[in-house]
């Protein structure tokens, strides 16, 4: 795992080398190995910071140009089958990296073969020294970020953006149409940012730039076109087969060269994960839980420490633990925090750091299963409802964070991309069964919010994490294989009628079973009671620090411009009426912390 920066300019850049080693630089945390970069014809220069996984020798450090002497290339991230790929080619490696294995993968065969058979995370920059042709590649699913900003005379990008304002060559504009969209996803869905004029390169596509800067994209990959609606199956052969596929997934991540761990809150996703890598592993695994004293899950993880002899920490978060670390993480970000928890997840990242080097998490288990009941069902509930109005509109009202009522009424900015992402996801919509739509969507976009959350809280310590929920032979098997019935289970046909009555927030996981078959399979691995209660997510106690909400707020939005003069009263006694009252109120306050802290300074040099 690494961070990458470069740049690529129609003509030569004043002071390259000086801009690529400051960008290194900036993203140091996320390779305290080694760092280097390669330039050409002082237009373009590739930069990488490694943190040593696989083949831990100079050799294999980046930059890292093929034998031909054609393609070099800068790489974030981990191929797990890459002695699989290795296996298929007749070049003679120097290394024992993954990188290496890209390069000769590109020379003999092509980037889209590689492309196609490629298991990992990754964001990759490749330029081709002949054609002047360069290529910057996002994983399928985004679990490895990728920014880019580009004007008439360059392209500049970076594992994150702080890599690509430390260039010199570009100015930070706050995004006011990121406030709404923000508030209501938690996240800014791509290729959007905070920033104008800075973009995320979009999962399962890569971007070929020519020496003029013009710049074409390219689609490898897409969620399966099939999803399986099947009501005559059989189920134990679909359980086995389910089960063989997770486990390959999981095997698949174990591979590095340094101590590796995994973290465990005592729920279904990652006890099953500790206690598959506990059974293939020799070594005692470490696993990892945090908490407060409000609220906790220590007991349940403490359980499968027991039963699986992993080696256990337990951390334990104050509240003054919290807000300290609040500011410091949106410097890591780029971005509002998001998730509560980023700050604790961040925490027990630093606290890991001490023993290993990557750690599993169960990021996906969720929207591969539709564990997340009240909003899976929703398709359920809208044909038991009278409702004048879309399903669209009818989910988002489930989803959205801060309800759009309430953001009309407190903020300025435009709504542009809630107008834009409503259009493409109504379209996407149609012709389509409602339950399919709930998951494309929350592979879609919901997931992405996720992994930038995992990225930061990880990276930002030099730990790698890895999430074999989204390993994308598992979804294509989950999408084609898996029928709908199996994912989300009612307990009877007397369950499934009496829910008929009811609300999803009053009947899931009551008279039914989210995640079913991942359910059945964890029968195997755990003690019943993990997996027979109920989904508690990661709880951070806001709500009841929200006196301290409250105080900071009256200190901080008073004059922010993206608020309309005079409504933080009405933000804080709106922000009470909802059950997520704490959670709304630290968002607001996470859009002028940041604002505060990238805006208010040139970056331009």
């Amino acid at each position: 795992m690494c961070g990458i920066t470069g740049i690529y300019s129609k003509d030569a850049v004043d002071r390259l080398e000086k801009r690529i080693d400051i960008m290194n630089e900036s993203i140091a945390h996320r390779g305290p190995d080694s760092g280097a970069f390669y330039t050409f014809e002082q237009k373009l220069a590739l930069g990488h910071r490694r943190l040593s996984i696989i083949d831990l020798r100079e050799i294999a450090n980046q930059p890292m140009h093929s034998s031909s002497g054609v393609w070099h290339i800068v790489f974030n991230g981990e191929i797990y089958n890459f002695q699989e790929i290795a296996n298929e080619l007749n070049y003679t490696f120097t290394s024992d990296s993954d990188t290496e294995v890209i390069l000769a993968a590109v020379q003999e065969k092509s980037l889209n073969w590689f492309l196609e058979i490629a298991n990992g995370m990754f964001s990759i920059a490749l330029f081709n020294s002949e054609t002047k042709e360069l290529f910057l590649v996002r994983d399928r699913l985004g679990i490895k970020p990728l920014y880019y900003y580009k004007d008439n005379q360059n392209l500049v990008f970076s594992s994150e953006i702080k890599g690509i304002l430390s260039s010199g060559l570009v100015e930070a504009k706050f995004n006011e149409l990121a406030v709404d969209e923000y508030l209501a996803n938690r996240y800014i869905r791509s290729p959007y940012t905070f920033f104008e004029n800075i973009y995320q390169i979009q999962p399962g596509t890569y971007l070929t730039v020519k020496g003029d800067l013009s710049v074409t994209e390219t689609i490898y990959w897409n969620l399966p076109t099939a999803f399986n609606t099947a009501t005559e199956f059989n189920e134990d052969s679909i359980a086995e087969k389910f089960e063989e596929e997770l486990v390959k997934a999981i095997k698949y991540r174990l591979i590095a060269d340094v101590p590796l761990g995994t973290y465990l809150s005592g729920g279904v996703d990652s006890s099953l994960i500790t206690a598959i890598t506990a059974l293939e592993k020799v070594d005692a695994v470490n696993t990892y839980t945090i908490g407060f004293e409000e609220l906790n899950e220590f007991s349940y993880a403490q359980q499968i420490a027991d039963k699986y002899h992993t080696v256990h920490h337990e951390l334990l978060m104050q509240k003054s633990d919290y807000m300290n670390q609040w500011e410091r993480l949106i410097g890591f970000k780029d971005a509002p925090l998001g998730v509560p928890n980023e700050i604790p997840l961040a925490v027990m990242s630093s606290k890991l750091k001490e023993k290993i080097t990557v750690v599993l998490s169960g990021e996906g288990a969720d929207e591969l299963m539709g564990g997340y009941g009240r909003i899976f069902r929703a398709p359920f509930d809208y044909e038991n409802e009278e409702i004048d109005q879309s399903f669209y509109s009818y989910l988002m009202n489930k989803y959205e964070y801060v309800p759009r009522e309430m953001r009309d009424q407190l903020i300025t900015t435009p709504t542009k991309y809630r107008e834009e992402f409503d259009k493409q996801i109504q379209l996407e919509f149609e012709n389509t069964a409602n339950e399919e739509n709930v998951f494309r969507f929350f592979h879609n976009y919901h997931v992405k919010g996720l992994l930038q959350r995992v990225d930061m809280t990880t990276m930002q310590t030099s730990v790698e994490a890895r999430v074999p929920f989204l390993d994308h032979k598992l979804i294509e098997y989950a999408y084609n294989e898996i029928p709908y019935v199996l994912k989300l289970k009612w307990i009877n046909e007397e369950s499934k009628a009496a829910a008929k009555q009811q609300c999803a927030d009053e009947y899931s996981e009551e008279l039914d079973t989210p995640k079913y078959l991942l359910r059945k399979i964890a029968y195997k691995y755990l003690p019943d009671e993990t997996i027979t209660r109920k989904k508690v997510g990661f709880p951070v106690p806001l709500t009841q620090w929200f006196e301290n909400l409250e105080e900071m707020a009256r200190k901080l939005l008073t004059k922010s411009s993206w608020l309309k003069p005079g409504v933080i009263e009405e933000l804080i006694s709106k922000s009470k009426t909802e059950t997520r009252a704490g959670q709304i109120l630290w968002m607001f306050l996470n859009i002028e912390l940041f604002k505060r802290q990238y805006f208010s300074k040139e970056w331009r040099w």
